[in-house]
């Protein structure tokens, strides 16, 4: 048995070693140049950035509280709310170093517009002259030259040679894709493919200092949703964006209808307020007409609230919220298993309430299953007919199952909380 001196000796060693390795290591000029810390196995690695390097940031704004510098952004709507006209006028704010909606004068700029729906000649630079653009400008995608031969523009393909072109340009602030939907060669639905699809158009308006506005509809039916849960495709349209804004029509408190534009969720800055607008019908030459959007007063409130009534009369046929809770269920798990406290929150955040999560589940025979101390839902294997069968047999066998079922054994007591 060593005695304390022997101890106190052992310790001063390994003190020693200690300070001797911690001094190598911040005098390592490769820790200067760049610090980051690589973990190598089987020939890949793991670069951490160590926060002691990292300076702190504030967002940059285009747009303040509505339009950042290298982020994505959502502009959702029902058919015929003017959303391409809105991108159209945000657009021609920009190439004029004119006022925003709330009056604040934008930094001058070029914007590129990749558009699947409208042709540039007689849509799209029409609404852009409307709202006072400079056309020398505005740059639209029209295609690829392969080989002395054009074809369409595939942004998995053409990414490199889009950023090539946009340097060229030199000082693009706005990338306007309609729809947004274009960027995913996959699955839309799928919440997988549409990140891995946004992610270089996102890494592109970072290396070009420029903001993406991607302009997408609003799914069918789910009127009692948030508005920002009501974006067509996947749920990770919403989430990857960090600003959602939506164009309604709604009424205000003296029950007459207008259109708003709000900001229906944002990560990086407010998630409210909005504006009102409509849209006027301008000739531009003789027989040359194009829409133009006339902004009005600024709003406040949240988008739910702003748009209490959104497009009144456009979609009919209401749906119940169980109907928006089976179509939420079928997103959110159509890659795979889910823990259930995740598919709680995640419908908190979309405006889902969890007992009409709880009145769905069983209508759409989902699968609880329990791995180490989570339980996970799972949707069942697609079987043949249409989905409108299998939603009236899940809602007459599923119901009966889950009153039967407590989970692949285990004790009721311990099945999520999926009674009504």
């Amino acid at each position: 048995m060593k005695t304390p001196q022997e101890y106190e000796e052992m310790a001063a060693q390994l003190d020693a070693v200690v300070s001797a390795k911690v001094s190598d290591f911040n005098a390592s000029s490769e820790l200067e140049s760049a610090p980051e810390i690589a973990s190598y196995k089987a020939g890949t690695q793991v670069l951490l950035l160590n926060g002691a390097y990292l300076t702190p940031e504030p967002v940059r704004w285009l747009w303040p509280g509505w339009l950042a510098y290298g982020k994505l952004h959502l502009l959702a709507g029902a058919p015929g709310q003017g959303k391409t006209t809105i991108a159209m006028a945000l657009g021609a704010v920009v190439t004029g170093g004119a006022k925003w909606p709330d009056g604040l004068f934008a930094s001058t700029g070029s914007i590129l517009i990749w558009s699947g729906e409208d042709d540039p000649a007689d849509t799209l630079l029409p609404r852009l002259l409307a709202s006072g653009a400079d056309r020398t400008k505005c740059y639209f995608v029209s295609g690829m030259r392969e080989k002395g031969k054009v074809r369409p523009f595939d942004l998995a393909k053409d990414l490199t040679e889009l950023e090539a072109a946009a340097q060229a340009i030199g000082d693009v602030k706005l990338i306007i894709v309609d729809p947004i939907v274009n960027a995913v060669t996959g699955d839309s639905h799928k919440n997988t493919e549409v990140r891995r699809n946004l992610q270089p158009l996102v890494d592109l308006g970072l290396r070009l200092n420029a903001a993406i506005l991607g302009i997408t509809h609003f799914s069918k039916g789910g009127a009692d949703l948030d508005p920002a849960a009501r974006v067509m495709g996947s749920v990770a349209f919403t989430a990857f964006a960090r600003v959602v804004m939506v164009a309604a029509k709604a009424e205000n408190a003296d029950g007459e209808e207008r259109r708003v534009l709000a900001r229906a969720k944002s990560n990086i800055g407010s998630d409210s307020g909005g504006f009102a607008y409509e849209i006027d019908q301008i000739e531009l030459e003789d027989g040359i007409w194009s829409s133009k959007i006339s902004w009005g007063d600024e709003l406040v409130g949240s988008a739910r609230d702003l748009l209490s009534e959104p497009e009144k009369g456009a979609m009919p046929g209401k749906r119940s919220a169980v109907d928006s809770a089976k179509d939420f269920l079928r997103q959110i798990l159509c890659d795979g298993p889910m823990p259930v406290k995740k598919i709680e929150q995640e419908a908190g955040a979309a405006g889902v309430s969890w007992s009409a999560i709880k009145r769905a589940y069983p209508q759409l025979n989902i699968i609880p299953k329990k791995s180490m101390d989570h339980w996970y839902w799972q949707m069942p294997k697609m079987r043949e007919g249409s989905q409108e069968d299998q939603d009236a047999q899940g809602s007459q066998v599923g119901i009966a199952a889950s009153e039967k079922r407590s989970g692949p054994g285990e004790p009721e007591e311990e099945q999520p909380d999926v009674s009504a």
